[in-house]
């Protein structure tokens, strides 16, 4: 049964100390944490203590590409070592990186020259996907065109964007499921591009994507909400939707 997570990116508006935000997440009854754009205020050290003494785990951290491939060492001695994060994910690559076949190309040579850099750490790389993954170039989608061209790195499937992408999350994560450790368990509304929905009010299909995650062991279901309106209750929803499905 896969492990339930929230990305702190949902919380990046909650005017409190990472510690505190901690305590709310075990509070709420996630099994880990995924971290996004740092560690805001805290120091690693007090993570750690954090992280033991609530028992939450690590799942693998967003870090920005620039920064992977500027001090790959750096970030894995503070993710991969530090935190227990079994793995980093590249978060978002613009529009301009999958406009074309030659710009997917690239782009995948990229990752997997990251990826093959990471082996000497033993840390996975992973890509999460928006929508502008899944145009059309030479008869196939930038994403499917990615996973065939860099079969080294990871997919963490955001099931919203996929929907808004105009696929459908379900048939992805059957497909792709031995590549899927991480499953982002986003609701959106699919006609909308920026049409975020609290979990469980959207047009995902939660349960299914639930459903197929554990048909394929996919690890970690981690839910993220991009433009929550109170990120305090957000925590709250996210983790009881999760449970429920």
């Amino acid at each position: 049964m896969a492990r339930t997570a929230i990305n702190l990116y949902s919380v990046r508006e909650l005017d409190e100390p990472m510690l505190d935000i901690l305590d709310r997440v075990a509070d709420a009854g996630y099994d880990g944490v995924q971290f996004s754009g740092g560690l805001r205020d805290a120091e690693p050290e007090d993570v750690v203590e954090k992280l033991a003494e609530t028992g939450l785990e690590t799942t693998g951290a967003h870090v920005g590409i620039d920064d992977l491939e500027s001090d790959l060492a750096g970030s894995y001695g503070l993710y991969g070592d530090r935190l227990g994060c079994a793995s980093a994910v590249v978060p978002y690559l613009g529009d301009e990186h999958f406009e074309s076949e030659a710009a997917v190309g690239e782009t995948a040579e990229r990752l997997s020259d990251l990826a093959d850099d990471a082996e000497e750490y033993g840390w996975p790389i992973h890509y999460h996907n928006h929508a502008h993954e899944f145009v059309d170039v030479g008869g196939e989608t930038s994403f499917e065109r990615l996973a065939d061209l860099a079969p080294e790195v990871g997919l963490e499937l955001d099931v919203g964007w996929a929907l808004v992408g105009g696929e459908d999350p379900v048939e992805l994560i059957e497909r792709y499921g031995d590549r899927i450790d991480l499953l982002h368990m986003k609701d959106m509304v699919a006609d909308e591009k920026r049409g975020f929905r609290e979990i469980g009010e959207g047009d995902v299909d939660m349960a299914a994507c639930a459903e197929a995650a554990s048909e394929v062991d996919v690890e970690w279901l981690i839910y993220e909400h991009d433009e929550p309106e109170d990120p305090a209750a957000s925590i709250e929803t996210g983790a009881e939707v999760l449970r429920s499905i």
